[in-house]
Order: structure tokens, then C-alpha cells, then sequence
């Protein structure tokens, strides 16, 4: 049938007008409110949000045969309700309730003192306990069991609660807001992709570009050196730290987002945003400028005890602690001031100055990027809701504290105390990986008890915040004292906005928002200070260690092991925990636990956690770290023992790359030496605080292995009287060969080493000690150069391989470990497959 222009335009006007018959027939999710003028290219349109995204509008001009006889017609741009604030959403990293100023701290805040005296400080307001599990449950106004991240995702498993994947039947607030109009954006940690997920192969669901995030400027894990981060803009790793002496990330988020929020407002001014703000401070690494660590040069030469009265008497004058709080009693399991030598109590007051500089730098430059949002005129117009902390302040630092994270990571709890203080003046500096004593973080969590991980108690999970929104909050100033959690900021994002919680989202039907809005607690006429709390009920759970709190009681496990020995000690099984009872109405700390004088009401609540806990996808609850680490996960590399790679490669992450931990290994490297030498990095993983690297040096191959910044050993030269020793490589080609046999079975067992070179012997060592579990955080596995840090000072990078790598191969033999190490993963592994 020849189909002329006529027929043509006939069928594309039934099609409209079935098109448009349909839209009649259903219910319109775009039929709120059409301002301007209809089919122009200014009208704009707000929605309903049932179904997102929107159903697209029918054409609404006319179409006939000559285009001037036609009428055009535009779509109109979807923008929020009339009235919609735009949103600044800021949470800082592992910080407890006694850190910020604004909460009774040492530390000065006062970007976070600007937000509170022009709006609310919420004395009663909590997190997970832990990173990933509070920022999805933050994003998603639901638990985090709900969303995939009942633990952080280094540890998921298989099941719902823990499986580090947001469903597609949860939409975070940034896919909410940017399908009703807003510029979205997310800048700083991320921790909520599945780490399987980072490499650039994707898929990107899982991103913050999948999220509803239009922007991303961050690190994707839970931790990043701040001097050298490990850093992506939207879905490329980018290196803004090269060739800037005084960079740190920092400083530069800040200017990434203030330069963003320029950008956007000269582009489209009118266009809301909603900026989701979360930098890396103060997680460890502590690694403020030197400047902000020198401020508080001598501040905590207290003493830890003596800071926990200093900051409880602080929050009794601010009144953001009830008058009759007791503070909790100093625990037996840490040490004394006084009981401290002199090098001890000078090497853990450096560790406090460091991490009061960090909390203090990091507020500055919050406060910058709010004062970006006034300088554009805007801030009569944003909700800015600014959380001190993800979860409390964190122990991960073992007793002592420690120049290089990784030590602790890998299970390495105790330091030599020289080594610790060579690193006493550059403590903090991009020499140093650092994290500080617990008892200091059992200090910055006053009045409570305990600290970051322990979901069971307040000094895990209660959380400084505070929220502006000028001309709606009318009790500036003011204190709310209503116990809300971090699924609750959503919900009052939304009702702040007038948005709804779509019931459907990209077709698929959406579980409900498990938060509610704390706007009630906004206007002191319509509920004030004293109104009775809209959350009745709320579960917490972290390694099977839990809390119920139900209508001002609250019901908790006694935390069998503390944090700080990072699952290195056995725990009981998870039916057999202390259970304490807590009347938080009148107990606001959490001193006076009334489990034997209240029984019935004890066997309430743990009756109520378990209904909680069935419905949120709790269980099956699990305390072992070890298991879940070794987990096997989703992966591309998953089974493979032959890895083989061509040219140079930067940027592969830790979980695409092959692992050498705790085996065998065989490095091949066959390359090509051009005329005039050659040097530079073959392949190196990780860098300055642990990892390993096969390069030339001036020409002469040198492999390096860095055990945690500890010890180092490197195979070069080569045996006297052999025609190599001491000479670079000749033009042409040549294999380098790096034979490593384990002395297993056993996690972080020695072993020996061999460096070859066409088939002769350079050099061969041996380790005492290998590293046992994670060589690498946020640093990746590069070929032909080396990024962010070095695992020797021996070159500078990025030490570009200037020969040819024709041709990289891994041998892996399997691993080797003790019967116990093996039995963990057997059961993971059972565990997967089921």
C-alpha cells in the first residue's frame, strides 16, 4: 500500500488520539497544575508522583498536511509543587554525639552552630550504628535491612536484609526528586554501590547515577586517603590531586560543589536543587591540613575522663541534654589517664589534635558550601538538614590508635610504640594512614556508652542534628526532643517539598516509605518542644547486637565483645545475649538498667524485636566479621586462577583484580625494552600503607612487598658474578618472573620469594609475616603506571612503564588456610548457594 503524506498524518493523529483516549481512561499522574501558556516551550507542569516517571502527556497541537496549516506543541517541563524549598541534605562521618560544638563538643562547629540557631537541634535522633547501613536507609526513608545493607557491603551476603543491593521497589530521595523536577546531586562518600559493582564495566544501577543522582563527585567505598583519594567524577576515576601540593579532598569537595551550584544557577536559575552533601570527615584516615590539626595543639593534654566532664557539663549548659542526665561510668576495659607514661599520654593527645582538627576543618568547609547557597540567594529558600555523624565515633582505631589503618584491618591490634611515634609530627599527613585510641572515641560519644558498630546502645547509634528552613521553622534556636531516626529524613524532605512517595517507580510497584516526617516538631504552635513523638517504635541490629525502643522504653543486647577487637574473639551464639532495660523517658543516657525489676516489660519488647525484625528483613542475624569478609560474592574474576593482560591498564579495583593473599602466585611479565633503557611500574596493587610492585629502577627489575607500612622487602640485583647483577635490561625483549611459595595453611603466613629474569635467578627472600586479609581499600591494581601512592619512595609517580608490556600473566595456586579459616568459608559458601 503506498502510504501518502496524507494517510501519513491520518495515522499519526489516530495515534495521538488514542494516545490521548488512554490518558482520559486512566488516571493521570500529570494532571496537578499546567502554568504558562499550553504546548509553549516555557509551560511547566507539576505532578502527582504516584507513578514515576510520569506517563508522557498526548500531543497537543494540530498536525496537518502543510506545517503551516499545524499547530506545535510542547511538553511541558516537570517542576516541584509551588513553594518547594530547595534541599542541602549534609551528614559528617563517625562522629558521636559528644564531637560537634553545637552538641556540647571541644570542637568548634560552626557551620553546624549557623544551621542551629537559625532553625532546630534534635537531642534525640538516631542512626544504624554503622557507614553503608545509616546512608541507605538515609537515602531511602526505609531500614536498612529493607535495602539490601543490614551491614556494610564488604560483608553482604546472601540474604535480603544483607545483600548490599537496593531493590528497585525502594527509590532513594534523589530518584524521587529528580523525576519531579529538581537538579540532583551527591558529593563526597558513597558506600552504598556493592563493591563487586565499582569497575567500569558495570552495570551502573547501583551508582549514584542509577540512584537519581544527575551529579557525582566522590569515592565510591567507605574510607579514601584524603591527600591521594580514589576519586570518580560520575562513572570516571579522576586524579585532581596531581601536581597540587596542598590539595586535599576536603577542601576540593567543597569547591566542587560550590562550583556546581554556580554553574546550575547560571544555566537555570529557577531549577530547584537537592544536593545530598557527605564528606569523609572524620572516618580514618584523619587527615586534616596541618594548620587545623595545630590549632588544638595541647587541648586534650586533659585527658580522656576529664574531656568526657568537660563536654557533659557543656551539654547540661546548651540544655541539649535533660538536667538530671547522669553520665555513664568509664568502663574497666579501657585505661586511665593516669595510669599512662609520659610518651603514651603525648602520643594519644597528638592522635585527639589530629582528629579535633579534622572535625573542625571538615564543619569549615560545610560552612562554605552553605554560605555558597546564601551568596546565590537562595538560602531563604532551602531546607538544610546537617547530621553530626553517620554512627558514633568509631573504634576501629584499636586501644592505641594507629599511624596506618590497615594495621588494624588486619587484625593487627597492638604497634610498637616507636614506630608509632616516628610518625608523631606527620601525623595526619599524607605519610600517615591514621585513626586515633578508643578511649577517645568512648570520650566523644559522652554521655553515653560505647561507640561505632554497637547498635545496641546510644553511644553507637544518637547523632547531633540539626535542620533550618527559614520562614517555616518558627522556634529558631529551639530544641526538639523527640526520638526520631535517619529513615525519618526522608519523609520529612518530602512533605517539606510537597512530593509524594510514588506507589510506582519505572513500573515497578514500590515498598513503602518506613519513615515519618519529623516537619510536625517544625512549627511550636501546631506541636512544639514538648509534643509527644510521631515514631512509637524502632528496631536496631548490627552483628546481631540490638535494641527496641517502644514509647519511651528501650530494650537492648549487652554487647558480648567491643568493636575494637574487630571479630578477632569468639562470640556467643545469637540467642544467648544479656538483655538490658532502659525507661529513656526518664533515663536519657542510658545508666539505669531495669532488666531485673521489670521483667514482663523486658519479654514485651524482645517479643516486639522479633516482629520488628520479621517484618525488615532481620533476619537470619549473624555475628561473625571473618565469615561474612570471605563471603564469596558476585564477581567478573569469581573462580578464576589465570589472570592475563596486554599494555597498560590504570584503575582496576580490588575486587576485579587477582588476589595473591594467603597462596602461591606466579607474576610473568614479558616485556619489551626499546632502545636507550626502559624503567617505570610494570604492576603494582595498592601503595604506601601496604601492597606490592614489580618495576625497573633505572632499567633493573625490582619487586617490592609492603607488609602494612611496617616492614618492607624487596627482591633486586642479582647473584655476584652473574653478567646481570648490577645492570639495567638490554634493548629487547624479556621476562621477569616473581615466584612466591606460602607457607600455609594459615591466614598471613610467610613464605619465599624468587625474582628471575629470563630464566636466571636475581634474587630470592623470604617473609615472615604476609598480609592477611585486605592489601588494599582505596587503592586499585594498576599495569604500566602507578596511581594515588607508591608502595617504596624510590620513584616518583605516576612511574609510567616506558618499555612495552606485551604481555602480564597471574598464576594463582589456591588458598591456603587453617582448618578453621576453611570451615568459615565452606559455611559461606554454603550459605551463597542455598
Amino acid at each position: 500500500m503506498k502510504l501518502t503524506l496524507k494517510k501519513l498524518a491520518s495515522v499519526l493523529l489516530c495515534g495521538g488520539m488514542c494516545v490521548a483516549a488512554q490518558m482520559a481512561s486512566a488516571p493521570s499522574a500529570m494532571a496537578q497544575q499546567i502554568t504558562g501558556t499550553p504546548g509553549s516551550p516555557s509551560a511547566t507542569v507539576t505532578i502527582d508522583g504516584k507513578q514515576l516517571p510520569p506517563p508522557p502527556l498526548p500531543f497537543g497541537g494540530v498536525i496537518k498536511e502543510d506545517a503551516k496549516d499545524s499547530k506545535p506543541y510542547w511538553p511541558p517541563s516537570v517542576v516541584p509543587p509551588k513553594g518547594a524549598p530547595n534541599v542541602l541534605l549534609i551528614m559528617t562521618d563517625d562522629q558521636g554525639y559528644g564531637v560537634s560544638g553545637t552538641f556540647g563538643g571541644v570542637i568548634p562547629t560552626p557551620a553546624m552552630d549557623r544551621i542551629a540557631k537559625a532553625g532546630l537541634r534534635y537531642t534525640q535522633f538516631h542512626s544504624t550504628a554503622l557507614c553503608s547501613p545509616t546512608r541507605a536507609a538515609l537515602i531511602t526513608g526505609r531500614n536498612h535491612h529493607s535495602v539490601g545493607f543490614g551491614v556494610i557491603g564488604e560483608m553482604s551476603t546472601g540474604f535480603p536484609g544483607y545483600d548490599s543491593v537496593i531493590g528497585k521497589d525502594c527509590a532513594t530521595v534523589g530518584a524521587i526528586l529528580k523525576q519531579n523536577g529538581f537538579a540532583t546531586s551527591w558529593f563526597g562518600k558513597n558506600h552504598n554501590t556493592p563493591t563487586y559493582l565499582y569497575s567500569l564495566a558495570g552495570p551502573f544501577d547501583q551508582w549514584p547515577s542509577g540512584m537519581g543522582f544527575d551529579y557525582f563527585y566522590g569515592f565510591m567505598g567507605g574510607d579514601s586517603d584524603q591527600w591521594t583519594p580514589y576519586l570518580f567524577r560520575d562513572h570516571t576515576q579522576i586524579f585532581p590531586f596531581v601536581g597540587r601540593k596542598d590539595y586535599n579532598l576536603i577542601t576540593d569537595m567543597a569547591d566542587e560543589a560550590i562550583k556546581y551550584l554556580g554553574d546550575l544557577n547560571a544555566a537555570a536559575p529557577e531549577k530547584p536543587f537537592f544536593l545530598y552533601y557527605v564528606p569523609g570527615g572524620t572516618h580514618s584516615p584523619h587527615q586534616p591540613k596541618p594548620e587545623w590539626r595545630d590549632k588544638f595543639k595541647g587541648k586534650f593534654d586533659m585527658g580522656w575522663e576529664k574531656l568526657r566532664d568537660v563536654i557533659f557539663a557543656n551539654q547540661k549548659q546548651l540544655g541539649v541534654i535533660p538536667p538530671d542526665t547522669q553520665l555513664t561510668p568509664w568502663p574497666d576495659s579501657l585505661p586511665k589517664w593516669d595510669t599512662l607514661s609520659f610518651i603514651q599520654k603525648k602520643l594519644y593527645a597528638r592522635e585527639a589534635e589530629n582528629f579535633a582538627g579534622y572535625a573542625a576543618y571538615t564543619d569549615h568547609e560545610i560552612g562554605r558550601v552553605i554560605q555558597a547557597v546564601e551568596d546565590l540567594g537562595k538560602l531563604d529558600n532551602t531546607l538544610i538538614i546537617y547530621i553530626s555523624g553517620d554512627n558514633g565515633t568509631s573504634a576501629e582505631g584499636t586501644l592505641e590508635g594507629t599511624f596506618n589503618q590497615m594495621t588494624a584491618y588486619n587484625g593487627v591490634l597492638t604497634l610498637p610504640e616507636a614506630a608509632q611515634m616516628l610518625h608523631y609530627e606527620d601525623w595526619g599527613s599524607d605519610k600517615t594512614y591514621p585513626h586515633m585510641s578508643v578511649a577517645w572515641s568512648w570520650a566523644f560519644d559522652t554521655p553515653f556508652k560505647w561507640t561505632k558498630q554497637v547498635a545496641s546502645h546510644f553511644g553507637g547509634t544518637r547523632q547531633g542534628m540539626v535542620i533550618s528552613w527559614p520562614g517555616h521553622i518558627k522556634d529558631v534556636g529551639g530544641i526538639r526532643t523527640q526520638f526520631h531516626h535517619i529513615i525519618d529524613i526522608v519523609p520529612t524532605i518530602l512533605e517539606a517539598t510537597g512530593i509524594q512517595a510514588p506507589e510506582e517507580f519505572n513500573g515497578i510497584k514500590q515498598r513503602p516509605i518506613e519513615g515519618v516526617s519529623m516537619a510536625y516538631t517544625f512549627d511550636p504552635a501546631a506541636a512544639g518542644p514538648k509534643a509527644a513523638s510521631k515514631r512509637e517504635t524502632q528496631y536496631f541490629e548490627m552483628f546481631a547486637n540490638r535494641g527496641i525502643y517502644h514509647q519511651g522504653w528501650y530494650a537492648c543486647t549487652t554487647p558480648p565483645a567491643p568493636p575494637w577487637l574487630l571479630g578477632t574473639t569468639k562470640l556467643p551464639d545469637v540467642n544467648e545475649y544479656k538483655w538490658e532495660l532502659y525507661n529513656i523517658a526518664e533515663d536519657y543516657s542510658q545508666f539505669n538498667d531495669l532488666a531485673a525489676k521489670n521483667p514482663d516489660k523486658l519479654k514485651e519488647l524482645q517479643a516486639l524485636f522479633l516482629t520488628e525484625a520479621a517484618k525488615y528483613n532481620v533476619l537470619p542475624m549473624d555475628n561473625s566479621i571473618l565469615p561474612r569478609l570471605l563471603t564469596p560474592r558476585p564477581s567478573a574474576t569469581a573462580g578464576r586462577t589465570v589472570f592475563t593482560y596486554s599494555g597498560a591498564h590504570e584503575g582496576i579495583p580490588v575486587g576485579n583484580a587477582p588476589s595473591i593473599l594467603n597462596k602461591d602466585y606466579t607474576i610473568t611479565a614479558e616485556i619489551t625494552v626499546p632502545e636507550g633503557g626502559a624503567e617505570g611500574m610494570i604492576v603494582t596493587m595498592g601503595g604506601r600503607f601496604s601492597g606490592y610492585g614489580l618495576y625497573l629502577l633505572k632499567g633493573k627489575p625490582v619487586f617490592e612487598y609492603n607488609l602494612l607500612d611496617l616492614k618492607r622487602e624487596r627482591w633486586e640485583g642479582g647473584l655476584l658474578g652473574d653478567d646481570l647483577f648490577g645492570r639495567a635490561l638490554k634493548p629487547g625483549k624479556h621476562t621477569i618472573v616473581f615466584e612466591f611459595k606460602f607457607d600455609g595453611p594459615g591466614m598471613g603466613k610467610g613464605g619465599a620469594g624468587v625474582l628471575s629474569v629470563d630464566g636466571r635467578e636475581l634474587a630470592r627472600h623470604t617473609l615472615e609475616h604476609t598480609i592477611p586479609a585486605i592489601m588494599a581499600l582505596d587503592e586499585t591494581f594498576d599495569i604500566g603506571s602507578d596511581t594515588r601512592t607508591g608502595v617504596d619512595d624510590s620513584h616518583e609517580l605516576p612511574f609510567r612503564f616506558t618499555g612495552t608490556i606485551d604481555k602480564l600473566t597471574f598464576k594463582l595456586g589456591p588458598e591456603q588456610l587453617a582448618d578453621g579459616d576453611k570451615k568459615v568459608i565452606d559455611e559461606a559458601i554454603a550459605h551463597a548457594n542455598d
